[in-house]
């Protein structure tokens, strides 16, 4: 006696329930013929359904992740342009300014080579200004090294004159060493070439270690969207195998599982760059706030007013398009390789 309820397909191979052979023919037939072709028994037919179920578990799951990774690879992104600005700004503001140290010689006058060294470098060329820096003032620099309440007086400190350099005409170092030089043989010009070479290391480490961060975000973000095509892919076998044997084109069903995995993406790029944004503005907020405190000044000698400004706001909007395109086209990538591998 013949089982109810099967059926048994010689062609394919593969053994169906009638009802659910019957639903893949019908989603097949409506999405190839027209009102004219079926004529009256068009009405039997009913509208065409998802390949891809709409809404599911496995399709929430897979919108939090998004939203999750792209919050993620937009702070690391933007924590990179933010590091990269502030260095660019550190150094600029450093390179505006050098440095003379003259030091203690027995048998010199100290205060008269002060005098000499500040003059020789105001008549120099490119110099805005030197300021001397009084003895006190001198003595206080060493305290964070010496500590406080330490008496000075017998050391030999050398005494500090601060240069501002001008930033469109811009000095000599050579000529500015021989001009100091010839004035006092015991000074010594410092254009703190080291400190901003290290600076910029420091910053290009930084931002170095923010694109890897990037990079491995968006790598395990595409290794998240692989697993869920392959498990939609799974789920929906059987329609997938009887769509290809009753000759549906490999590019019809990849393009079903590519408008929904771009839908998911496009909504968890959504949810993930507009959380981006309002976290850099929050922070903008704080940051304001704290900016006439100590620790406000130095997150502001760091990172500036901690605002990502337009290019930053274009990175987001960039980033959340991209990651809804990639979520797309690598699960029609997936699902031509496995229509592909069933011959």
């Amino acid at each position: 006696m013949r089982k109810r309820g099967a059926s048994c397909s010689p062609t394919a191979g593969f053994t169906f329930s009638n009802e659910r052979t019957m639903a893949i023919m019908r989603f097949w037939s409506s999405t190839r013929l027209t009102a004219s072709d079926v004529g009256e028994d068009a009405e039997e037919i009913p509208a065409q359904s998802a390949l891809v179920p709409a809404d599911s578990v496995a399709g929430r799951s897979l919108v939090i992740v998004i939203a999750i990774m792209t919050f993620l690879a937009a702070l690391a992104a933007n924590v990179a342009i933010l590091v990269a600005d502030a260095s660019v700004e550190w150094r600029s503001d450093i390179a505006r300014e050098a440095t003379v140290q003259v030091r203690p010689v027995a048998g010199r006058d100290l205060e008269a080579d002060v005098r000499q060294a500040a003059d020789a470098m105001r008549r120099t060329p490119g110099v805005l200004e030197a300021r001397v820096y009084a003895k006190s003032e001198s003595e206080a620099l060493l305290a964070p090294w010496l500590g406080e309440g330490l008496d000075l007086s017998e050391l030999p400190t050398p005494r500090m004159i601060v240069l501002k350099l001008d930033p469109d005409n811009r000095a000599d170092l050579d000529r500015l060493r021989m001009e100091l030089e010839r004035a006092v043989p015991s000074a010594v010009l410092d254009d703190h070439h080291v400190f901003i070479e290290r600076l910029g290391d420091m910053a290009r480490a930084a931002v170095a270690i923010s694109a890897l961060v990037f990079i491995l975000i968006l790598g395990a973000m595409a290794v998240a969207v692989a697993s869920a095509t392959r498990a939609a892919v799974a789920t929906n076998r059987e329609i997938v195998e009887v769509l290809h044997i009753v000759g549906a084109a490999d590019s019809f069903i990849a393009r079903e599982f590519q408008r929904r995995f771009m839908a998911l993406g496009f909504r968890g790029a959504l949810i993930g760059g507009g959380g981006a944004l309002a976290f850099f503005a929050l922070a903008q907020f704080i940051s304001q706030q704290w900016r006439a405190t100590g620790g406000g000044d130095q997150m502001e000698a760091m990172f500036g007013a901690f605002t990502i400004g337009w290019s930053g706001f274009i990175v987001i909007v960039l980033l959340a398009g991209g990651v809804a395109l990639l979520t797309g086209y690598l699960s029609q990538f997936i699902v031509l390789r496995h229509l592909q591998q069933l011959g």
